[in-house]
């Protein structure tokens, strides 16, 4: 169930369904009868108004209506159009509902009942207006149930198009929708259920998702535990571009890149400031390197096979010039926060020496010095990686990490508490230390995510970044175990 389908692809799927031999009027027969079962699990009888749009997303509100009705339940329905502007399923489905069909009008809702969303589906074109507005927002402190998306969220992008209810359930169908999971949509939609509607998994085949939701399941098979008969030098040496002032960032990072399991890591920093670096954890190396020609030296031992270049180095011509050292000497790169705003204004000069041994990793700021223009969250990182060759990994709690050939990955398990001072610089550093063992970028960008998150949860409030890297060797145990 990690595959995520657009709003298209679960056209797709419904209609490969049919063509299959299920019956529309069966699939949503069978979408109705899902919501009612989360309901009535959740809820005892109580007033409910099922608020039902012109599409095939109110004709699952006429299913819903008639099986509460059925069991017991006491229900109004109420239709935003006409009934004899139903068509398809929708009609067939409306024809089976023997109560009465009320106009729709915020008055419904009237006397606190349970709201069952079944205005719009994930594939609204426009923002709401007029009545269509006006009901979403007396469903304000109501206990509502979302058929599909709340109303107003679109599914591909997670996007509010003007106005969008707060569920506290939304039911969906076969697969989740990228709306599900991004922000805001993700926060609207309160719990969210995936229902069999008996759509077989095969229309997959022929559907070919390319975008998921990020987890284990994904890159377990690939992850580089150490062997038996490895060394340090074969577990990687990383390196870490130290900075002059903001020391804490390349330390942080370095011992992430450690934790990760990276078998050395070198941070190469200015002469002034190696007694601070020095006096750090003695598991990292120091080297100081006075100018540019002194880091290209120490990047051509061939042992030295990726390098993490932005956290506290500083913006400027300093940190550019580092970079593109980097990328000369054919390294993996993970490029981070400096690394990427040193580049602001001149984006051409990184973007065509980067491939896929690189990985960005920007929150939503440096993503737009690098890549300016507009766009959804999936859309703008999906073509920023296709634009540049490498990978990218767009951070915030919804982070997306995108790859050049179109695969998506959506990452939802970072709480709140990751915004702190110092935690992107450790997942900078976790994803070098898993680069430089050889984990593929694509892989190690999405492990090193999960991993970020994983770990904050296992701190839980009170975190702050230094906690983190302490807390991966009860993850990776659990990890490997198969425990998570």
């Amino acid at each position: 169930m990690d595959e995520l389908l657009s709003v298209a692809e679960m056209y797709r799927a419904d209609a490969l369904a049919m063509a299959g031999g299920v019956p529309g009027p069966v699939l949503m027969e069978a979408a109705g009868a899902a919501v009612v079962r989360a309901v009535r699990e959740r809820w005892s009888p109580h007033p409910t108004a099922v608020l039902c749009g012109p599409g095939n997303n109110g004709g699952d509100g006429f299913v819903i209506a008639r099986l509460l009705l059925e069991a017991g339940w006491p229900v109004r329905l109420a239709l935003l159009g006409t009934r004899s502007a139903l068509r398809g399923d929708a009609a067939v489905a409306a024809e089976h509902w023997g109560g009465p069909v009320e106009a729709a009008d915020p008055a419904i809702l009237d006397g606190n009942p349970l709201v069952i969303d079944a205005l719009f589906g994930a594939g609204l074109a426009r923002p709401l207006d007029g009545i269509a507005k006006a009901i979403v927002e007396a469903m304000a402190g109501l206990t509502v149930v979302a058929v599909d998306v709340p109303s107003g969220v679109h599914g591909d992008s997670g996007r509010v198009m003007g106005v969008a209810p707060q569920a506290a359930l939304t039911v969906t169908f076969f697969r989740r929708k990228p709306g599900h999971l991004l922000l805001p949509g993700r926060a609207l939609c309160g719990e969210v259920i995936v229902a069999d509607i008996g759509i077989p998994d095969t229309v997959l085949d022929a559907i070919d998702p390319k975008t998921l939701e990020n987890g284990p399941g994904l890159w377990r098979r690939r992850y580089p535990w150490p062997r038996l008969d490895a060394h340090k030098y074969a577990r990687g040496h990383a390196v870490v571009l130290g900075g002059g002032r903001m020391t804490g960032a390349a330390r942080l990072a370095a011992r992430a890149a450690l934790r990760a399991g990276a078998g050395l890591v070198t941070v190469a920093c200015p002469p002034e400031p190696f007694p601070i670096y020095a006096a750090g954890s003695p598991s990292v190396i120091v080297h100081p390197v006075e100018d540019d020609a002194a880091f290209e030296a120490l990047l051509g031992d061939a042992r030295k096979n990726a390098v993490l270049l932005g956290p506290g180095a500083g913006m400027g011509d300093f940190t550019r010039a580092r970079v593109l050292v980097a990328l000369e000497a054919g390294k993996a790169c993970v490029l981070d926060a400096d690394a990427l705003t040193s580049f602001a204004g001149r984006p051409a000069d990184l973007i065509g020496r980067l491939n896929g041994r690189c990985l960005l990793t920007p929150h939503e700021g440096e993503f737009a010095r690098v890549f300016p223009g507009e766009g959804d969250k999936l859309s703008r990182a999906r073509a920023a990686a296709a634009r540049c060759g490498a990978v990218v990994l767009l951070k915030g709690a919804d982070t997306v990490v995108a790859a050049p050939d179109g695969r998506v990955v959506i990452n939802t398990n970072a709480p709140p508490d990751l915004a702190t001072a110092g935690s992107g610089d450790v997942l900078a550093g976790l994803a070098l230390g898993l680069v430089a063992q050889g984990m593929d970028v694509f892989d190690a960008a999405c492990a090193a995510a999960w991993l970020h998150g994983e770990a904050a949860n296992a701190v839980g409030p009170g975190l702050i970044a230094e906690d983190l890297p302490d807390a991966l060797p009860g993850v990776l145990k659990r990890l490997k175990a198969g425990e998570v």
